[in-house]
């Protein structure tokens, strides 16, 4: 959820309804609820939770969407039957999940710039993968396991925005959990070489309104059975 964007959209939306995200991040539901404040909106609501357990009230919602979050559930078959249990009957889920990682220009960039021509072949870290549900026969496995059916998938393919200058650029990128494990892996002077080759992708990427690549991802929805 993050900073609570798809829900206060979903908000605005649902004009006769109401709209209830969860985050794990303390941080981000705080600030999902000022900027709902500052709207204002007052047909949403924030809690600070973990989707794949919270006991969300049962048979209560009429729609379940997640953009680019569903990817990170340790347990997704626990994960996806809790939120299966939240649906209404024929109630739906619709969910936004990156495509392989070899369909997305930014992680093949970011890769080959932290990985270099000598780097071992392993830098991904063991934790979680944003790539975890890109494979469609193992998704409508997982979901129609949970108890869903009419699984769909819409190839979305749309660049997508890293900042206004390399500088934000690197900055949104040193945070990803890849981006510092591979730095991690690496002694001082290899880490600084990975750092200058990431600013050159970068630059290389760089157009008048901003740092862009190209990106593939899934929409996937589902129906509750």
């Amino acid at each position: 959820m993050r900073t609570g964007q798809t829900t206060r959209q979903a908000a605005r939306t649902a004009h006769a309804g109401s709209a209830f995200g969860v985050d794990v991040s303390a941080p981000a539901i705080e600030r999902a609820r000022e900027l709902a404040q500052a709207g204002p909106l007052h047909n949403v609501a924030f809690e600070c939770a973990d989707a794949q357990v919270y006991r969300f009230p049962h048979e209560h919602f009429d729609l379940a969407i997640s953009r680019f979050g569903t990817m990170f559930f340790n347990d997704p078959a626990a994960a996806f039957a809790n939120i299966r249990r939240a649906l209404r009957p024929v109630g739906r889920l619709v969910m936004m999940v990156w495509q392989a990682p070899e369909r997305n220009e930014w992680d093949v960039a970011i890769r080959q710039s932290l990985g270099g021509p000598n780097a071992p072949a392993a830098l991904a870290p063991t934790g979680p993968d944003p790539f975890s549900l890109a494979d469609p026969p193992a998704v409508t496995e997982i979901l129609e396991s949970a108890g869903f059916t009419d699984v769909t998938f819409t190839d979305i393919r749309e660049p997508v925005y890293y900042g206004p200058d390399v500088a934000a650029a690197l900055d949104w990128v040193g945070g990803f959990t890849c981006t510092s494990y591979a730095l991690k892996q690496l002694d001082p002077a290899a880490a600084e070489r990975a750092v200058r080759r990431l600013c050159e992708a970068l630059a290389a990427h760089l157009r008048d309104d901003g740092v862009w690549f190209d990106s593939s991802a899934w929409i996937i929805t589902a129906r509750r059975n």
